[in-house]
């Protein structure tokens, strides 16, 4: 008797994992051939020139001499897969041009060739999608890069860039990255998230954006703080929507990310330095630069380092109402980081002086978290009170408070009022804001769980 795995001449029967792999070689081999025909048929200059229904002709021209070449024959639904595979890597790039495409997907992660992941709804998936070889992954890489006249070498292994639609790209290649040419990219929403949507999500109550919407008319100085993924980019295009129109705006950003509504905004970004080293602009550049554009709010998408004390400077003088945006666990990590950033400008300042300059310069801090069902939430809303000694004092005016778990695994729990009414409600007055205190005043039962849960 025969084994299941062996045929009658005893060899062994491919499983059916192993035809699947099979099958799909053999299309990418197809489609490398026929992709090889139709740059030698129209020329890679020319065919930027011609329209995509013309390429998809030449395509199926090109696929069908191939087969014929070949003495092959597949099915419509593998020569369309064909066509697909060849029309993204003329017109798109490659083999995650539909994970681009994709709106579910939030980001994409590509370590080497034959590994690409994914990210939705918060959670990461690997994908069966795959490129050829290193050199596939670096020619895809190069179609990202080249027309921003940026270059990617073993001379200069690492790359910022962004995509046309602005998702944000970070490439890294050997000798620095072992697996093979990487390739990240952040998704850029082409209709960004509003307030309602955050609401709907759980990231913030009703209460809670309507009191952010008044800090952000009252020109508080707002720093919004998280970790990487947390959706601190986005909170900040939020709160951003809620500068009056008659204002101008000013925003800096490494890559341009915002997607402010208003009229009257100056879009700024850093450029790295080009082949030579020069032409470097740093982000501090560009918010020295933003004091003399008479702007009315100065928004920057991430302090990262001496800019910082250009920041705060900004927001002692007259630039008040600007945002930000800071790596940082918590708010008083948030501070530290602040701290630490100042000391990176170079200037020799006590940290007593530094510590004087944040608590003025600060009036709220906004915490996002990530949670483990992939969910993003406002979990602090804390005020920047002053000085105490040498201590910047804070205090949580709204906190999330998690109570568990669903059947599905996603978080329970509630934001709620502390029951500390802000000291900066002075500007709200001054500003015509007027927020009811009734929104700080938690009833009785959030009261005993606020005092059980400090």
């Amino acid at each position: 008797m025969l084994s299941n795995d062996l045929t009658l001449n005893g060899s062994k029967r491919p499983k059916p994992v192993e035809n699947i792999v099979n099958k799909r070689k053999e299309l990418e081999e197809i489609a490398s051939t026929t992709l090889g025909y139709v740059i030698d048929s129209i020329g890679n200059k020319q065919i930027e020139t011609l329209q995509r229904k013309e390429i998809i002709e030449q395509i199926n021209d090109s696929l069908h001499s191939t087969l014929e070449e070949q003495n092959r024959h597949l099915s419509h639904p593998d020569k369309q897969k064909i066509v697909n595979t060849v029309v993204d890597e003329i017109l798109g790039f490659g083999p995650i041009t539909p994970l681009i495409n994709d709106p579910t997907v939030t980001e994409i992660m590509v370590n080497g060739p034959q590994k690409i992941y994914v990210e939705r709804e918060g959670k990461i998936y690997k994908t069966e999608i795959t490129f050829r070889n290193d050199s596939h992954v670096m020619h895809i890489i190069d179609k990202i890069i080249t027309p921003l006249g940026r270059r990617v070498d073993e001379g200069s292994p690492m790359v910022d860039a962004r995509l046309p639609d602005g998702s944000r790209v970070n490439v890294i290649i050997p000798p620095l990255s072992v697996i093979g040419p990487s390739i990240t990219v952040r998704k850029f929403a082409t209709d960004p998230y509003t307030l309602e949507d955050l609401i709907s999500f759980g990231t913030l109550t009703t209460e809670m954006a309507k009191f952010l919407r008044s800090c952000v008319r009252a020109r508080t100085n707002i720093i919004v703080s998280g970790g990487t993924g947390s959706g601190k980019t986005t909170f900040l295009n939020v709160l951003s929507s809620f500068i009056p129109h008659s204002e101008r705006i000013v925003t800096i950003e490494d890559a341009a990310e915002l997607q402010l509504k208003q009229e009257h905004v100056v879009t700024l970004e850093s450029r790295p330095s080009n082949i030579e080293g020069k032409g470097l602009v740093t982000i501090r550049d560009l918010v020295i630069n933003s004091l003399r554009m008479r702007p009315d709010r100065i928004v920057v998408g991430e302090v990262r380092g001496g800019e910082c004390l250009d920041m705060l400077q900004a927001m002692n003088t007259g630039h008040d109402g600007s945002i930000t945006t800071v790596h940082a666990n918590n708010p008083r990590d948030g501070l530290a980081r602040l701290e630490t950033m100042v000391m990176m400008a170079g200037m020799d300042l006590p940290l007593r002086a530094i510590r004087e300059q944040v608590s003025s310069a600060i009036d709220l801090i906004i915490h996002s978290a990530r949670f483990i069902d992939g969910t993003r939430k406002i979990t602090k809303i804390s005020e920047v009170v002053g000085m105490e000694g040498d201590t910047i004092t804070i205090q949580d005016i709204f906190v999330f408070r998690q109570d568990g778990f669903d059947e599905k695994g996603n978080i329970i729990g509630k934001n709620i009022p502390t029951g500390i009414i802000p000291k900066f409600m002075e500007k709200f007055k001054a500003h015509g804001e007027s927020t009811s205190t009734a929104v700080f005043k938690a009833v009785e039962e959030t009261d005993n769980i606020w005092r059980t849960f400090k």
